[in-house]
């Protein structure tokens, strides 16, 4: 299991020998990303005929997105990262004196900032009636442990709350059911194969059919001329999260990887990286080395975390040995995607074994 790459490591800009397991913090590029940006660049420079040959990447993106997302392509948008999306869906809401939001003690600072900034409550303990966003990573960043959502719905349900939900972390090696939340966002540059630029946005139409966003700009009008006599209305889909054009070179980007993922079952691709994962957990274990990330794979995701004071000196010391890790927060953090097998868990294992 997991003994041969499922990705063709060819196929990225992976130096040769070096074991990449930083995903959570920055994939290796594919090499066809070279033609998507030539191509961005050659269609920028054609006048009209180029913006509209940019326009259709925007629908291919969207088009491609709701299909790994199992949603319609109308509730698919885009925003520069993710917090910038939860700002809009914090300014879209009308806040009262005592209300709050419920997030986890330790969750991503885009999920919290935009919320915390304008004065509202910030929740780390139980759901309750004043709860107004549940807002949540779908697998933590800091511990690769995974969020109960469908639990954490009902719980939102229970106060009328909104579930905003953070797939970054999980979007690119396994099935994404975005239904379960109101709002969704994911960075592209992470499992996803993209680049920094462009996130994507989902709104759940379903559930919020009457949601608006609360500030616009040029590309989330729904624009007839250019008279605001009277007002334009705002964009009826996911597009209104667009304020002004998008990085059209990211789109670019994000097709090409989008179509390269939609190559694998993503059942498969999730099956591959959390052996990998498991396999190092184990051989952690073996060594007494501990770990912040659940064993069960039904738990956790595609990253291995290790708390340490010394993680920035481990995590250069491997970057030493060919094998480029993630810091942060304390703790030294092993991501694997389509493009590694065992033999890069064996690689990490013995080089632990010497650093720990």
């Amino acid at each position: 299991m997991s003994n041969t790459p499922l990705f063709d490591p060819a196929e990225f800009r992976l130096p040769l020998g070096v074991v990449h397991v930083c995903a959570g913090g920055e994939t290796a590029c594919l090499i066809r990303h070279d033609d998507a940006m030539l191509r961005y660049l050659r269609d920028k420079s054609r006048g009209m005929p180029g913006r509209v040959a940019q326009e259709a990447q925007i629908r291919r993106t969207r088009e491609a997105i709701a299909r790994l997302w199992g949603v319609s392509v109308d509730e698919i948008g885009f925003v520069s990262n993710v917090a910038e999306g939860v700002s809009i869906v914090a300014e879209s809401l009308d806040w009262r004196d005592g209300d709050n939001i419920r997030i986890d003690p330790i969750e991503y600072p885009s999920m919290v900032g935009p919320f915390a900034l304008r004065g509202i409550e910030v929740n780390t303990g139980a759901i309750n009636a004043r709860t107004r966003i549940v807002s949540v990573s779908a697998v933590s960043y800091r511990s690769g442990e995974r969020a109960d959502l469908a639990s954490l719905r009902e719980q939102a349900d229970a106060v009328g709350a909104l579930l905003v939900v953070d797939f970054t972390q999980a979007s690119g090696y396994m099935p994404i059911e975005a239904s379960v939340a109101d709002f969704a966002f994911s960075a592209s540059y992470k499992f996803m194969l993209g680049i920094t630029g462009v996130a994507t946005a989902f709104w759940n139409r379903t559930r919020q059919p009457h949601w608006l966003a609360r500030s616009g700009g040029g590309h989330s009008w729904a624009l007839n001329g250019q008279s605001y006599d009277p007002m334009p209305a705002v964009k009826p889909d996911a597009m209104s999260f667009m304020r002004g054009n998008p990085a059209h070179a990211s789109v670019y980007v994000l097709a090409e990887a989008l179509d390269y993922l939609a190559g694998f079952d993503p059942l498969a691709v999730q099956a591959h990286v959390q052996g990998l994962t498991t396999a190092l957990m184990d051989r952690l274990a073996a060594l007494q080395i501990p770990v912040m990330t659940p064993r069960d794979p039904a738990r956790h995701g595609a990253s291995v975390c290790v708390a340490s004071p010394r993680a920035q000196a481990i995590v250069d010391e491997l970057y030493a040995l060919g094998i480029y890790a993630w810091n942060g927060q304390g703790r030294i953090r092993f991501s694997f995607h389509g493009y590694n097998a065992m033999a890069d868990v064996d690689r990490i294992a013995e080089a632990m074994q010497r650093l720990w």
